[in-house]
């Protein structure tokens, strides 16, 4: 029995086949770690700044065959630079969005001026005028800041039908 596995077995370790079917598995293993180790080296580019870590990362792909990317992969930046700095530029803009302080009508939603007391499309009240100077005034101010003259609450005038019902005093039981 053992001379016919010696016959079979061990001739196709002996054989050239078997060293094409290794040589080329070698080869293939060592274009797959390279091709690895570049993908790690063009990730890194696009997520890290530093030219130093990018090394440290391409290094870490190369050494621990297969495993090195793994460990990237699981401590690389969450996002590339392109996309933070995107977002950086988005938040500039809406914050220079916000320091314009565009103002609206809150009917027709119009463009107004801060100084304007009624909008020019709507002809809907936006604030109210002192009495004194006619400047306009902010709904909350309790004194005109240009000339120092107490405001009034404006009076709000209800219908019948926006009317208040007088409070209950009593407890039902």
């Amino acid at each position: 029995m053992i001379p016919a596995a010696d016959n079979g077995l061990f001739d196709f370790f002996s054989a050239g086949t078997w060293a094409v079917i290794r040589n080329l598995s070698l080869f293939f293993a060592a274009v797959f770690w390279l091709s690895v180790a570049f993908w790690v080296y063009k990730d890194a580019r696009r997520r890290i700044e530093d030219p130093w870590l990018v090394g440290m990362a391409v290094v870490l792909g190369l050494v621990p065959p297969f495993v090195g990317a793994l460990i990237y992969m699981l401590f690389r930046p969450p996002e590339y630079l392109e996309d933070a700095r995107e977002r950086e530029l988005e938040i500039k803009a809406m914050e220079q969005r916000l320091a314009r302080r565009e103002l609206h009508c809150p009917v027709c939603r119009a463009e107004v001026d801060p100084a304007f007391l009624v909008c020019p499309v709507c002809t809907t009240r936006l604030r109210q005028s002192c009495r004194n100077c006619k400047q306009p005034l902010e709904a909350l101010w309790q004194v005109c800041p240009y000339c120092e003259t107490p405001i009034e609450p404006a009076a709000v005038e209800l219908g019948q039908t926006q009317a208040l019902a007088p409070p209950r005093r009593g407890r039902r039981r």
